[in-house]
């Protein structure tokens, strides 16, 4: 193992553990279970079996302004970028963010994304857009910064822990039509 791979699992195990601790802290009893592998919601879907919960899926964008929206959405949710743009008040079109600058903002790679990176966005440059569909779920499943986990949270306990990151979630509906420009 390389010094660099040893470095980066070193700061993913202390990363994990204040995950773990945030959770203790919030009083959130959220059970990690193992979920295997996956590059797309369709193989997700396949591999996880009977698991319990609604399971999102994450899109980390930035608008021109270098604004970075984490969006939890529904797994099976398309949307329109340029109406998300709009909706978000983002400056011109939205565009994905490279695995690079996913691990750099969140410590996270890209097939973990989750809105638990906020933990490790210390500059709070990103800010979590939840799909306000989501709200009503007993249980979202999110990735607790590795990918071959799921641990489910109550839309509350999403909320706080958002909130224990110092930021303050925006709720979308993304059923509501834009009004015609």
């Amino acid at each position: 193992m390389s010094a660099q791979t040893s470095n980066e699992a070193a700061a993913e195990d202390a990363a994990y553990r204040r995950l773990s601790e945030r959770f203790e802290a919030l009083g959130i009893g959220a059970k990690v279970v193992p979920y295997p592998e996956h590059t797309t919601v369709e193989e997700g879907k396949a591999l996880r079996g009977a698991m319990a919960g609604t399971f999102t899926k994450n899109l980390l964008l930035k608008d021109k302004k270098d604004r970075h929206f984490l969006l939890a959405i529904h797994e099976d949710r398309v949307l329109d970028l340029k109406a998300v743009s709009a909706l978000l008040g983002g400056k011109g079109h939205l565009s994905f963010v490279t695995g690079e600058r996913m691990q750099a903002l969140l410590g996270v790679q890209p097939g973990a994304l989750t809105p638990l990176g906020l933990l490790q966005d210390e500059e709070r440059l990103v800010t979590v857009v939840v799909d306000a569909s989501l709200m009503g779920d007993a249980q979202l499943n999110f990735h607790p910064l590795q990918q071959t986990e799921s641990v489910g949270l109550t839309p509350k306990e999403l909320v706080a822990f958002v909130h224990s990151c110092g930021r303050e979630p925006l709720l979308v509906d993304f059923d509501v039509p834009l009004p015609a420009a």
